[in-house]
């Protein structure tokens, strides 16, 4: 054993300060391929093997995770007023999710 653990994890920045001010913990070998966040800094959409959204606040809640691409996802986009999330993948699909889906 090396002794060295890999953090997995979103790192949020402070650009203003250069500050790390919130780290998404995220689980082993979860690989990050894209993220974004809505035009409003309030939630911040991940790609990798799901597509997750978290509502940035003081805390990073998870509010939602699809399981629809059988490949990786390698990119999110965040659509006009956030009314819904695109993503595509490895398995060259385009997938489309509204808040109340659940694909």
């Amino acid at each position: 054993s090396s002794g060295i653990n890999a953090e997995y994890g979103v790192k949020l920045w402070d650009l203003r300060k250069l500050k790390n001010f919130k780290t998404i913990t995220l689980e082993d070998k979860y690989t990050v391929k894209s993220l974004t966040f809505d035009n409003s800094g309030h939630y911040l959409a991940v790609a990798g093997p799901d597509v997750r959204v978290y509502q940035i606040s003081k805390q990073c809640d998870l509010i939602q995770t699809w399981k629809a691409h059988t490949q990786d996802a390698t990119s999110v986009k965040f659509g006009p007023n956030v009314d819904y999330l695109a993503s595509v993948s490895n398995d060259r699909t385009l997938k489309f999710y509204s808040s109340s889906s659940s694909a």
